[in-house]
């Protein structure tokens, strides 16, 4: 069995999801492909932006995506095309299951009356998403909701589909993880994946079997070690290892920094590493180090801010409360402001959907 270490796995999932070499401007579908969660202030364009150059404020409506809850009640976007892989193959195997989320659905589309509607209000409306029928419209202020063609994917089909892009994504990987991911019981999820057994590897994971896609292997052992600046959500922060053991992408909120907090849950990575939490309002980004970067860090960081889809996004960089060691100057870069040594207010806000 072969060996994987979380430094390799890690190194693996950062390259395949985009997130050391970005991908071209419009490559917005290929940017959703496994989902992008949207959880205000608009993370699914940020997250987009850290796959994608020349990443603007609109691309997150794109013609290609479209948007829907996943199983854990936060808003998605993904690609339009797929709608039916992330709605259908989560639908659960037992039958009168999937007819009472297809009463569901009935009820929405005829509140709905063929129109689209503002609000969230609607009886099922969450459950009747897995149907294929739903989809929505969320602008961080409104949500609206209409009523789309049911995909014309195989479920069974859909279900397959669903789960080697968790594998090809996220891996190494286990059908405990899978079963969270995808909202489907633990019963299901082994079910599905077990269609899958001549297409997965199982392989030691630093400690502890889990698997691959067969056709990933190389693409594991031979990812390099990332190289680089990224501005993570908080959703993308699961590709390091979010739960107990630091391994997968399971529920859990694990600490990454010192300096994270309810304000700042995303993390600023150096060479695939956390080295500062961060958070925005509006276009002022607050970034907090946990230590002190050198100058082309500190440059990589501007150029970073100064790519973000934010009108005039202003930065601002200090040092957490943990550390002694003074602020070090920010050199002007591009369209981004300096605010040096400046703190923003930390105020109690409500925990993020962990979905």
């Amino acid at each position: 069995m072969r060996s994987v270490t979380r430094e390799q796995a890690i190194a693996y999932r950062l390259s395949v999801n985009h997130l050391v070499d970005r991908l071209p401007p419009g490559s917005q579908e290929q940017a959703a492909y496994v989902g992008l969660q949207d959880t205000a202030p608009r993370d699914a364009l940020l997250g987009m932006a850290a796959r994608m150059a020349g990443c603007v404020p609109g691309d997150w409506e794109h013609p290609s995506l479209i948007q829907t809850y996943s199983p854990r009640q936060a808003v998605y976007v993904l690609p339009a095309r797929d709608f039916g892989v992330f709605t259908l193959g989560r639908l659960p195997l037992d039958q009168d299951a999937v007819r009472r989320i297809d009463s569901l659905a009935d009820h929405v589309c005829d509140v709905l009356a063929g129109e689209e509607r503002r609000g969230a209000n609607i009886h099922g409306l969450r459950a009747a998403c897995a149907s294929g029928r739903i989809a929505l419209r969320w602008d961080t202020t409104s949500l609206y909701v209409r009523e789309v063609p049911r995909p014309a994917i195989d479920v069974r089909e859909a279900h397959r589909e669903l789960c080697r892009r968790h594998l090809r994504y996220f891996g190494p990987t286990t059908p405990k993880v899978y079963a969270w991911w995808s909202g489907l019981s633990p019963a299901d999820a082994r079910a599905v994946w077990n269609e899958l057994a001549d297409e997965l590897l199982e392989v030691d994971f630093a400690g502890v079997p889990a698997w691959i896609l067969a056709t990933a292997e190389s693409d594991l052992h031979e990812a390099p070690p990332p190289v680089g600046v990224r501005l993570l959500v908080a959703s993308d922060l699961r590709l390091l290892g979010r739960d107990r053991e630091a391994r997968f992408i399971a529920p859990g909120l694990r600490k990454l920094t010192p300096a994270a907090d309810t304000f700042h849950p995303n993390a600023l990575l150096i060479n695939g590493q956390p080295t500062a939490a961060w958070g925005r309002k509006g276009a002022r980004v607050d970034v907090v180090l946990s230590q002190q970067l050198t100058q082309d860090q500190y440059d990589a960081l501007h150029a970073e801010v100064a790519a973000l889809p934010l009108r005039n996004p202003q930065l601002s960089v200090r040092i957490g409360a943990c550390q002694s060691q003074p602020t070090v100057p920010v050199v002007r870069s591009g369209r981004t402001s300096s605010v040096v040594g400046r703190s923003i207010g930390v105020r109690s806000r409500r925990r993020r959907p962990s979905s």
